[in-house]
């Protein structure tokens, strides 16, 4: 038997192992980069839709086809420090509009399902979820955008509409906690 046989064998299993690593890393870099990224949610500003701590895929492809719609929760870059989590409300050209705790779209109501059960325990209070805002008009390349929890969300009432540009995804489902798995 000649001894370099089982070197070379050991040096074959070595750059197999390699190979095999780097490839993993390679793909794993490229679907976190360009497809889909976990998020952790921060704080409470979309309750009762998603929770403090929950984590989140977030799709980074699906803007690649088609700018972010009305009623799809997106993450995106608030400043160079922070992203944040909220619910698309107006697309270029719309004007948002809040009147007496209705949402109004190009002057047209628009109901809010995700709120319900926040309206009831408002109302039933003599309390309002959203307080009323003038009409904006959200222009192209942005989008307005606003948390579930509209008495604790720092928003595009705010912080105004956002560009597009610092979209980073949409939040596509739920995954943690296990006993919570679903698409918000």
């Amino acid at each position: 038997m000649n001894q370099t046989e089982p070197r070379s064998r050991w040096k074959r299993t070595i750059k197999d192992w390699l190979t095999s690593i780097i490839t993993v890393f390679i793909v794993t870099f490229a679907l976190y980069t360009w497809l889909g990224a976990p998020y952790v949610v921060y704080g409470e500003s979309m309750q009762s839709t998603l929770h403090n701590n929950e984590k989140v895929v977030v799709n980074k492809a699906v803007y690649r086809l088609h700018e972010p719609q009305r009623g799809e929760i997106i993450v995106f870059h608030a400043n160079q420090k922070e992203d944040y989590i909220k619910r698309v409300i107006g697309i270029a050209g719309d004007q948002v509009e809040m009147r007496n705790d209705q949402l109004y779209i190009n002057g047209q109501l628009v109901e809010e399902p995700y709120l319900n059960e926040q309206k009831t325990k408002a109302h039933a209070e003599g309390t309002k979820v959203t307080e009323d805002f003038s009409p904006v008009t959200v222009e192209a390349g942005q989008i307005f955008v606003m948390g579930d929890n509209r008495q604790n969300s720092k928003d595009s009432r705010m912080i105004g509409p956002v560009s597009i540009k610092e979209v980073v995804g949409r939040a596509d489902f739920v995954y943690w906690p296990l006993s919570n798995l679903r698409s918000p």
